[in-house]
């Protein structure tokens, strides 16, 4: 992974200045993460995360405690079962037990495809107000900044940042300060 971002560093800055011997490039940079933060939708989207998240994570601690009393109910009759009742038992612990993992498996799966059907579109609004900003700018490029890691511009005059223009083609009030 990083030596693709490296690679896509190297071709940019080869482009930069090919395009700099040609004439001037035009660049801005941009935080989507800050963007984001900043939207009353992604809000809505949050809490309705959260609430789904929370729905997941009940339905797991009842099947926990399902397994957990039939634990306690098998290790205190335990010693007065015949073998075949034993045997049962432990047999339907361990179906339980691995139904337990297979719902937390599941419901992980399931919050990473919700997270990313909730945030998908914002995102997508996100880069259409990217492009729009680059196109009606006149920037050659939009660089991203502010993910630790995932950062293609590592440093940048502040004046060079397009985010008060992001956040007014998305129609909001850039927060102060920035």
């Amino acid at each position: 992974m990083k030596i693709k971002s490296l690679i896509v560093v190297l071709v940019m800055v080869a482009g930069a200045l090919s395009v700099q011997a040609q004439g001037t490039f035009k660049f801005g940079y941009t935080n989507v993460e800050y963007i984001l933060s900043q939207m009353p939708e992604a809000k809505q989207v949050d809490s309705e995360y959260k609430t789904y998240e929370a729905q997941l994570q009940n339905q797991l601690q009842s099947k926990g405690q399902e397994f957990q009393t039939k634990l306690q109910e098998y290790q205190q009759g335990a010693a007065t079962m015949t073998d075949i009742m034993r045997a049962d038992k432990e047999s339907e612990l361990q179906n339980l037990q691995a139904r337990l993992e297979n719902f937390q498996k599941d419901a992980q799966v399931s919050l990473q495809k919700k997270q990313s059907d909730l945030y998908a579109p914002l995102f997508e609004k996100i880069g259409n107000a990217i492009k729009a900003v680059r196109t009606e700018g006149g920037y050659d490029a939009i660089f991203s900044t502010g993910v630790p890691g995932v950062d293609i511009l590592l440093d940048a005059d502040e004046k060079f940042d397009v985010s008060n223009l992001v956040f007014k083609k998305l129609g909001i009030t850039p927060p102060a300060g920035n």
